[in-house]
């Protein structure tokens, strides 16, 4: 039998198998089992000066009431037309004017808030408002309720993360709208600081969920502990300094589905290679550098947007003290019990 004529009978057999609903495993296997991660997300990135402007022409054509939540997605280009900037994870740009409320709603998906610029501005989160300054980060976790609002004189701008690709992929989001525009403010500013940020917690609680009940980590305290630490610890060769926000109240990720992490890189540092099975997104809070991904080199300054995509070899360099701040889906990825790094030749599994 001929190798043209065993090809026909195969194929016409693989023909009568769909028509069943069945596949035969072994012409898709190498790709359903890789040796090595297979990612369609790809290096992205967005220079704020050059998208700022747009973002304010969004704030021209239409309002923080018809839009719900005025926001200009940040697309990776390898996942065009699906709203998502990783492979698991969403990200855009919000921008809400001074006099202007973002009504109050709820959703099963985690949500951060990472401060690009203004200050004035607050999210109420479950009755508790927390106004935002830039480098903040604020969480809304699944299901609680949380409007903004923008009692200052300037427009303020924030990066929203969310896990929305995850949960559409296990087809369990629910949304409710608010019956009112803001939440009525039950809680004084700071409370969920006040009873779970200092390393207490009141003496009955017990968790409703897997988020931090903390949901404001304001950036000065956080820059604070990494310029401390840049004077005893010594810098990683990957990482500089590199700090993971966290649940005070367990020790784990401040949401269930993000992992959101800040890092210091010192002027003229020369990260070495590594890469790992998460696809990060970052933020350039202080300073300029470049990150090579691959054989390419992004150059990044001040307020810059990037992402280095799943088991992509990737090196950080600074040419000034800088700050990044990123967040990725690791936390599941360690949950699963699948996360893996490599610093050069080494293999780390957690």
């Amino acid at each position: 039998m001929g190798a043209d004529n065993n090809s026909q009978i195969r194929q016409a057999f693989y023909e009568r198998l769909a028509e069943q609903g069945l596949a035969p495993l072994w012409e898709v296997l190498h790709n359903l089992v890789p040796a090595t991660p297979n990612t369609a997300c790809g290096a992205a990135f967005w220079s704020y000066r050059e998208i700022r402007s747009l973002l304010m022409e969004a704030g021209d054509l239409i309002t923080a009431h018809e839009a719900e939540r005025r926001v200009l997605v940040l697309e990776n280009p390898f996942h065009r037309g699906q709203a998502r900037i990783t492979n698991s994870l969403y990200a855009g740009l919000q921008l809400i004017r001074p006099g202007e409320v973002a009504r109050a709603h709820r959703h099963t998906q985690s949500a951060l808030r990472f401060i690009v610029e203004g200050d004035g501005a607050f999210t109420a989160v479950d009755g508790e408002k927390a106004y935002m300054e830039r480098g903040d980060l604020i969480l809304t976790p699944p299901w609680q309720w949380h409007d903004h609002g923008c009692e200052a004189s300037e427009p303020t701008v924030w990066i929203d993360g969310l896990d929305l690709p995850m949960l559409a992929y296990f087809a369990a989001g629910f949304a409710e709208p608010g019956s009112v525009e803001a939440q009525q403010t039950s809680r004084p500013i700071g409370d969920s600081r006040a009873r779970f940020g200092v390393n207490m917690a009141p003496v009955d609680w017990r968790p409703s969920g897997q988020a931090s009940p903390v949901f404001h980590y304001p950036y000065a305290p956080a820059r604070d502990a990494l310029e401390r630490m840049s004077c005893a610890e010594a810098w990683d060769p990957v990482h500089g300094l590199k700090m993971r926000y966290l649940n005070p109240c367990t020790g784990a990720d401040a949401l269930p589905t993000i992992s959101t992490f800040l890092q210091m890189l010192p002027k003229s540092f020369r990260g070495d290679v590594y890469r790992c099975t998460d696809a990060a997104v970052y933020f350039v809070v202080e300073g300029n550098g470049r990150t090579k991904i691959g054989d390419a080199q992004t150059l990044w300054q001040k307020d810059d947007i990037f992402v280095v995509p799943n088991w992509a070899e990737h090196a950080h360099e600074a040419d000034s003290d800088s700050v990044l701040f990123s967040f990725s889906d690791r936390v599941v990825h360690e949950k699963l019990g699948f996360w893996r790094e490599q610093r050069g030749a080494a293999l780390f599994l957690d």
